[in-house]
């Protein structure tokens, strides 16, 4: 079997303040497939975004084990992290996070600047085919203050892309906006998702966790349900 993406085992995350002990993770075992397109959903304060904090390397595990592609990133250093964090995952935040002084294509080319790896040909171009793809490249020198709230979370989702990481992590992507646009982002991850990007969704509104192939239900810091919702073609034939 492939190994997973994504590896969680008996994963704690405690938070002390004032000698008082709170636990916002307990005993979380999760695995993520190359692919796969999963949302973590649960009420407000039951450590779902503390969860994908964890798997973005924005934060650590108080105790248990994480590997991404096959490495242990536990006690790699904040430099290190960092490294691994912008070349191998793409975040989406639900307040867009796009720069105001910086046009759409600089706030979609701003994370590739720290690649050491790219030369500047290499990221235009992957700015210019990540803007295609969410249907934003007209928009190229508009500012964000230019743009609706949909639009802007299309640019978000460019920048989270144009890198090519191994996963999309998306924390509530339709939290502020409308029905309308809600929809067409959530139309967005699924023809994202269909040309194999894998993506892992927060969220709190049902109608976008039955979107997804696969929920897992959190309560209280503990996954509550691991449900198969949308199986994929290949496995469903």
């Amino acid at each position: 079997m492939n190994t997973p993406l994504i590896e969680l085992k008996a994963v704690k995350k405690i938070f002390y303040t004032e000698e008082v002990e709170s636990h916002a993770l307990s005993n979380i075992s999760l695995s993520i497939n190359r692919g796969e397109y999963i949302s973590i959903s649960g009420p407000s304060g039951c450590g779902k975004s503390t969860l994908l904090s964890i798997l973005g390397l924005l934060d650590t595990a108080s105790e248990g084990e994480y590997s991404l592609a096959g490495k242990q990133v536990a006690n790699l250093s904040k430099a290190e992290r960092a490294k691994i964090r912008n070349k191998e995952i793409g975040f989406v935040f639900q307040s867009f996070n796009l720069i105001s002084d910086l046009n759409v294509e600089e706030n979609v080319e701003l994370p590739l600047t720290y690649r050491t790896d790219l030369t500047k040909a290499q990221r235009k171009s992957m700015v210019k085919e990540a803007l295609q793809k969410v249907n934003m490249n007209h928009r190229s020198k508009h500012f964000p203050s230019q743009l609706s709230g949909g639009q802007q979370q299309r640019v978000a989702v460019a920048r989270a892309i144009a890198g090519k990481p191994s996963i999309i992590l998306a924390d509530e992507p339709t939290g502020n906006l409308d029905t309308t646009n809600a929809t067409a982002v959530m139309q967005l991850l699924d023809t994202l998702h269909k040309e194999g990007a894998t993506i892992c969704m927060v969220t709190h509104d049902p109608r976008a966790a039955m979107q997804t192939e696969r929920e897992i239900k959190i309560l209280d810091g503990k996954i509550t349900a691991d449900s198969q919702l949308n199986l994929p073609e290949a496995m469903s034939a």
